[in-house]
């Protein structure tokens, strides 16, 4: 029997996360100390679209890339820069970054909405082709 429901996490987390408004993100997306990470899957990109200049992480993979005793670690996550998390509606990005912030990654924070409210916000977007 779930004990916690995925609502209650979101919760939790939001509760313990930076979450930027649309109009923060906007503003913040141009700094070059800033790096947006996309956790939504490679489909939703192709078949959404994503924000110019975003890292795509596969949500499955953020810790492994984000640790630097992995084997899988990616050294953005050691370059001192900002991490905006997002994802299509900003629920996996809540999780995220909880997940990044308690392995000591900071500064970070998540977009509000997710990509979906970036984009209904008419903000910039590109296409993803498939490789």
């Amino acid at each position: 029997m779930i004990t916690k429901g995925v609502k209650e996490l979101i919760a939790e987390a939001e509760a313990e996360i930076e979450t930027l408004s649309i109009e923060d993100a906007q503003a913040a997306k141009d700094d070059p100390d800033i790096q947006f990470v996309d956790l939504r899957d490679i489909r939703e990109l192709w078949r959404e679209g994503a924000i110019p200049g975003a890292l795509h992480v596969p949500r499955g993979m953020l810790e492994f890339w984000v640790d630097p005793e992995s084997m899988y670690h990616k050294d953005v996550f050691a370059s001192g820069k900002k991490f905006v998390f997002f994802c299509a509606l900003g629920h996996r990005s809540a999780l995220a970054t909880y997940a990044a912030q308690n392995m000591g990654l900071k500064p970070v924070a998540h977009i509000a909405g997710g990509y979906t409210a970036w984009k209904e916000s008419g903000a910039p977007t590109e296409d993803k082709e498939r490789k």
